[in-house]
């Protein structure tokens, strides 16, 4: 049975929301803010600020807060005719304007990741002006449809032509016409670009890749979407006169929302976005995922919670197990997870079953349109994989470190507070004279003094041989203290 799939476009003036929804179930979303727009195949006229031989390569100033980071293998024609790769101070110079590119987004501390190899997407296919020859996507596997492709394009090609190009997958159902078009597209897009660059200053920004709400019509549609509901009028417009331009095959799916219940509410959307928050994800079985993300990488552990079967434990874990491959497959999507990602399947002792999770992990991450890896299971029965981040998570996009935790998700006791006010209190009382000690802290701290450790201050206050009073500070969290000399 085909897959029936549906766009969900919600816009209001701050930020444009996209969701992707496969038989009524959300499988990813997208976010871009007007105040933050994504970084990703936007073109700069950058600068080189520094570099750093040791670690072959540069940081470049392309405006904004951060310096960009290019390494050599990023630089184009390092090589040539099988000669040994130059180092990066033999390429470039401080001070030297450059074209770049950027390749990945400014994620957490890091800045964003820059090419010099441009790379301009069309509908059907990739242009790479600087280069000669022609790729075809990884995803068309068939050797028959990869050689057919390539010559298809040849053909269409003028003789003079100067640029490469990378098939896209969606390609392998398109006509001449409209790969005709998307080169034409792309060429005259580049030759833009080549003006801007010729006399443009320092910083400047030669090209800026399509907003969320047309790469949707780019990047996002195929022959299983059945339409994309567009819930602003004047974004339905914009879409609909880019579609007819650029992908007529397209733009007669694209409709106008104008429900009175918000199109997000009414799909469920909300509610799965909020889900996507949450470290704990329960599944149908009973049984549940836990997600952390971390600096280096994501973890995912699967537990069987209650879950218990009338058959064997055996076959409670396989079935947990393959429920989970489905789920995590999802949420990676869903939560736009990148790096490297762990995943710590229930143990379990027969290779058929192990053999037919990693089947089917396989097969449900088939449909995730990001590059990835997945080794098969190590020796501690943990699968490893990676997934190519580009792009902040959907976490780190919406939220932010608790200012009480700063990301620790954790916090000190009451209890382990008092023993350390305790132990403060002595230091102070032998370092300063004092007519009086005053404890300032969270009233959960308070509360224990003046209940379960109030024997415990007592004895601190006849030992030093001062009084001690406690004060309630409201704006306190429970770690924060303070003490007094009065």
């Amino acid at each position: 049975m085909a897959v029936t799939e549906e766009i969900l476009v919600n816009v209001t003036p701050q930020e444009t929301r996209v969701a992707v929804i496969e038989q009524g179930v959300t499988q990813e979303v997208h976010i871009e803010r007007a105040s933050a727009r994504g970084l990703v195949g936007d073109i700069y006229m950058g600068r080189v600020i520094r570099v750093l031989p040791g670690m072959q390569s540069a940081f470049v100033d392309v405006g904004g807060g951060r310096a960009a980071f290019l390494h050599v293998a990023d630089i184009w024609g390092r090589r040539s005719n099988g000669e040994p790769a130059i180092p990066i101070e033999k390429l470039i110079s401080e001070g030297q304007n450059l074209m770049v590119q950027v390749v990945k987004d400014p994620i957490g501390t890091k800045g964003a990741r820059l090419s010099t190899q441009v790379s301009i997407a069309g509908r059907f296919l990739v242009y790479l002006p600087q280069d000669s020859h022609i790729g075809i996507s990884q995803r068309i596997e068939d050797e028959e449809e990869r050689a057919h492709l390539r010559e298809k394009l040849q053909l269409l090609l003028p003789r003079e032509e100067k640029g490469g190009f990378i098939i896209r997958t969606v390609a392998e159902a398109a006509s001449d016409q409209e790969l005709r078009s998307d080169v034409d597209y792309l060429r005259r897009l580049w030759s833009g670009i080549e003006e801007k660059a010729a006399t443009a200053a320092p910083l400047a920004l030669l090209y800026q890749d399509l907003d969320l709400s047309l790469r949707v019509l780019r990047d996002f549609v195929h022959e299983e979407t059945a339409r994309i509901l567009v819930d602003s009028r004047e974004t339905w417009q914009q879409m609909l006169s880019f579609g007819q331009d650029f992908t007529p095959n397209v733009a007669e799916r694209v409709e106008h929302y104008q429900g009175e219940r918000p199109l997000f509410d009414l799909y469920g959307v909300e509610d799965e976005i909020e889900k996507a928050l949450a470290r704990r994800v329960d599944l149908k079985s009973g049984g549940y995922l836990i997600i952390d993300q971390t600096e280096a990488l994501t973890t995912i552990d699967v537990n069987t919670g209650g879950f218990v079967t009338g058959r064997s434990f055996d076959d409670t874990i396989f079935k947990t197990n393959l429920e989970a491959a489905q789920v995590i497959a999802r949420q990676l999507r869903l939560r736009n997870l990148g790096g490297i990602i762990i995943v710590d399947f229930i143990d379990m002792d027969s290779d058929e079953h192990k053999n037919a999770v990693l089947n089917e992990f396989r097969k449900a991450l088939a449909r995730d349109r990001t590059r990835m890896t997945v080794n098969g299971f190590t020796q501690l029965g943990l699968v490893e994989m990676t997934r190519k981040r580009t792009r902040e998570s959907l976490a780190h996009l919406l939220c932010e470190p608790c200012p009480v935790c700063v990301g620790g998700g954790q916090l000190k006791t009451a209890q382990t507070v008092c023993y350390m006010i305790l132990r403060e209190l002595l230091r102070e009382a032998r370092q300063f004279s004092a007519r009086e000690f005053r404890i300032l802290a969270s009233q959960a701290v308070i509360d224990m003094f003046l209940d379960e450790e109030s024997q415990s201050l007592a004895m601190l206050s006849d030992f030093i041989g001062k009084p001690v009073s406690l004060q309630v500070e409201t704006a306190y969290n429970q770690e924060q203290f303070d003490i007094i000399l009065m």
